[in-house]
């Protein structure tokens, strides 16, 4: 049976869409899946840097569309989890250097060896996106409380939508708890209503998490991190595991933001 393919995006750069690439995958291989991470960002990669692989990289997505090497070639292997393997981006090269045709096949030749393939998607909606998207069969969509970030995604679903995708889930990163308390942040409630797709997880606001990003180390593998065990759930709920969510407040910002949406 093959595995999942999942694209991790959001419209909105800076949200957070490589460290939940790089947090989900490492969770679901601490678990003993086979699972493989690939950075869709050409020109841009970073996927490798957030889990301290940047020195090990030889050949890169484009080399194995290109023939130039096997895709077991360009697999990097984590330092930490046999089983989690990186295809990293090619820095040098555009993002036309792959067509979605190229990408929906090596989707469906790694899905049949490996239990979870994850697709870290550049920012925008052009052919970066297009490319990340083609051999999804789940998206996971990133969204910080603030109303740029859920604009844009909300762009993002109507795209993931034309494209006959349809399981569909919400990521919210970033919350401050505090400041939805104080009536300065949206809360979960808001998001959720605006945005009209099922919520699989909450990451709450932290420092640990450019810690982690600078040492190369997911924060999954910190006991006693909030964000770290916010994305164990998520990779729980995507196991198909009965994790409850949990419950925000709902602020006196809907009514405001339901205005800039034309809700």
């Amino acid at each position: 049976m093959a595995g999942q393919t999942l694209v991790v995006t959001s419209g909105k750069g800076g949200v957070g869409k490589t460290t939940t690439v790089a947090n989900l995958g490492t969770a679901l291989a601490q678990k003993g899946y086979k699972v493989v991470l690939i950075d869709a960002d050409i020109g841009l990669r970073n996927l490798d840097v957030v889990m301290g692989l940047e020195n090990r990289i030889v050949y890169n997505l484009v080399d194995i569309v290109e023939g130039k090497c096997r895709i077991e070639q360009a697999m990097i292997r984590d330092r930490k989890l046999k089983t989690l393997h990186v295809i990293p981006a090619a820095q040098t090269r555009e993002k036309d250097a792959v067509t979605p045709e190229q990408m929906k096949t090596l989707c469906e030749q790694l899905a049949a060896e490996n239990d979870y393939v994850i697709v870290d998607c550049p920012a925008g909606i052009e052919r970066g996106f297009k490319n990340a998207v083609a051999g999804a069969q789940k998206a996971l969509v990133v969204t910080t409380p603030e109303v740029s970030a859920i604009r844009d995604a909300d762009r993002v679903i109507g795209l993931l939508e034309a494209n006959m995708l349809k399981d569909i889930h919400l990521i919210i990163n970033r919350l401050n708890a505090k400041m939805v308390k104080k009536g300065d942040m949206m809360s979960t409630a808001d998001i959720v209503s605006l945005l009209s797709i099922p919520l699989i997880g909450v990451i709450p606001e932290s420092s640990e998490v450019v810690v982690s990003t600078n040492r190369g180390v997911p924060l999954v593998h910190e006991r006693g991190s909030r964000a770290g065990q916010a994305f164990q759930k998520i990779a729980a709920r995507l196991n198909g595991e009965n994790v409850p969510l949990d419950e925000e407040e709902e602020s006196g910002f809907l009514s405001r933001f339901k205005r800039i949406f034309g809700g």
